[in-house]
């Protein structure tokens, strides 16, 4: 049986899937393909067409988007990483597509600022403005975590991977989480896992 390939590098967004991958531990193949040029050669596009990365490949199955591979991969290979209920796998799903589209889009615009503006360009308004409008969705996330140590059921799960590697850029724009101590002790639990620093030794 052929092995997973798994396209991208840990420097990217894709760690969010390669620490998906080594959560599950099973073998796979890793291709650490950029978001360079060689995303754009013709032979990635046969894999994901968007140009993006990271990307899959199991058996007969092609897929993109991080959020969406890490389901596949806890669902398919990681055992008690994915949900076992009905009403369990919902909530998974719900807090994926909450981290893209609650925490992703304002914490990406202070990373643009701070990691890749050059600083007599940057608009500190921009980063005020986003680090506010942040402690929103935060409180929500520390609110559903208080007195409980994950997102969903009594353990690790897919749920906790994908909201916790969306927001693995805050620590890089050392984002202060002083408000919500329950945020803060869940992605400090988060990101001691072995399967993170394993994702990340890799190209």
């Amino acid at each position: 049986m052929t092995k997973p390939k798994l396209f991208g590098i840990s420097g990217s967004r894709a760690i969010r899937a390669i620490w998906g991958m080594e959560e599950t531990g099973i073998d796979y193949e890793h291709v650490p393909v950029t978001y360079g040029a060689d995303s754009k050669g013709a032979d990635y596009l046969a894999v994901n067409p968007n140009g993006r990365i990271p990307a899959l490949i199991d058996g007969d199955l092609q897929l993109f988007e991080s959020m969406a591979i890490n389901l596949y991969l806890a669902k398919r290979y990681g055992g008690a990483l994915y949900p076992s209920s009905d009403e369990d796998e919902a909530r998974a799903w719900q807090w994926s597509v909450w981290g893209i589209s609650e925490i992703e889009p304002l914490q990406m615009q202070i990373v643009i600022q701070k990691l890749f503006t050059p600083e007599d360009k940057r608009n500190p308004k921009v980063v005020e403005h986003a680090t506010k409008n942040l402690q929103r969705p935060l409180k929500v996330l520390d609110t559903a975590l208080e007195g409980r140590d994950w997102l969903v059921g009594s353990a690790f799960s897919v749920a906790d991977l994908n909201v916790a590697s969306v927001m693995h850029l805050m620590g890089m724009i050392r984002f202060d989480y002083s408000e919500h101590a329950n945020v803060q002790r869940w992605t400090d639990a988060c990101y001691a896992r072995p399967a993170l620093a394993r994702a990340l030794a890799k190209p």
